[in-house]
């Protein structure tokens, strides 16, 4: 799961999938939320009776085993974005259509209303994305040394990605054009900033999380199709020409054009594959609580 938040596209919570785990990955950060609601709200004994609910011989490996996959592997990212930010674009380009195609096969419904939310939520944020267009040395020294609240910020919109199996906590950073100096706060050991991220992560689990569970409870498809809509949009983040993630400004292929699309096709491909085996493993799993319960 690690490995899969560092790169944009590619969903923790898809991963979780694979894995059989995303239902109890959910419970535990419902019941982590809970209790760190109730801790701010100064609900002393409801945050630990909520705390208690959580499975941390669970938990604990699996965020031990997250974190270790983050450290090893935001150097190797952050020095291909530096010397290969065509081809990295590409390859990111390709995981978000991935995520598209996924996310869209999760929608129930298909209706007016969900389309006027895609498109509007589409052109909106492609419209907004462009508002730094051209502006790639611009936009790069405004992120290069972000205050302190904004890593919290970023952890606690971010985080929110994690309970959501087609949109992954990396793509969101990339929206917000912090990826590149959360990745290397991370590769520098800068602990201030990694601590203020992992506060605003805390806090946004504690506060959106909840939020966020109610309104796809009630309007699942609303919501999906407006999550659909920001990833197309912000696929002009991702667009390698000319500048890769590091500028908004669209531009016709150049040079090499080969390894970039091959890059894309691969990208998309893995996260289409990696869905269709999810699919298979929780279709066998719920499979078989159903013959265990109709047995006992």
């Amino acid at each position: 799961m690690g490995a899969a938040d560092i790169v944009p596209g590619v969903s923790g919570g898809t991963v979780a999938l694979v894995f059989a785990i995303y239902h109890r990955l959910i419970d535990a950060i419902r019941s982590g939320s809970s209790g760190l609601g109730n801790f701010l709200k100064g609900d002393i004994s409801g945050g630990v009776a909520h705390l208690k609910k959580v499975e941390w011989t669970f938990l604990i490996p699996l965020l031990v085993g997250i974190a270790a996959a983050i450290f090893a592997l935001s150097g190797v990212i952050e020095h291909l974005l530096e010397s290969s930010p065509v081809q990295m674009s590409a390859l990111f380009l390709g995981l978000v259509a991935g995520s598209v195609i996924v996310a869209w096969q999760l929608l129930e419904t298909w209706d007016l209303r969900r389309v006027v939310v895609l498109a509007g939520v589409t052109l909106l944020t492609f419209v907004l994305l462009g508002l730094k267009e051209g502006t790639s040395a611009e936009s790069v020294t405004q992120l290069s040394e972000p205050a302190l609240w904004a890593y919290f910020a970023a952890g606690a919109v971010a985080i929110c990605a994690m309970i959501l199996p087609g949109i992954s906590g990396s793509f969101i950073l990339v929206t917000l054009g912090m990826y590149g100096s959360v990745l290397g706060a991370v590769n520098d050991r800068d602990l201030a900033a990694v601590a203020a991220v992992a506060l605003g992560c805390i806090v946004g689990l504690a506060l959106f999380s909840q939020v966020l569970h109610w309104a796809l409870n009630e309007h699942y498809n609303t919501v999906m199709a407006g999550l659909i809509g920001l990833m197309i949009g912000s696929t002009r983040v991702l667009w390698p020409w000319p500048d890769g993630v590091d500028s908004s400004a669209l531009g016709a292929p150049s040079g090499p054009v080969l390894v970039p699309v091959a890059l894309a096709v691969g990208g998309l491909v893995l996260v289409v594959g990696i869905n269709v085996v999810a699919t298979r493993l929780e279709g066998r799993n719920t499979s078989d609580e159903a013959a265990e319960l109709r047995s006992s």
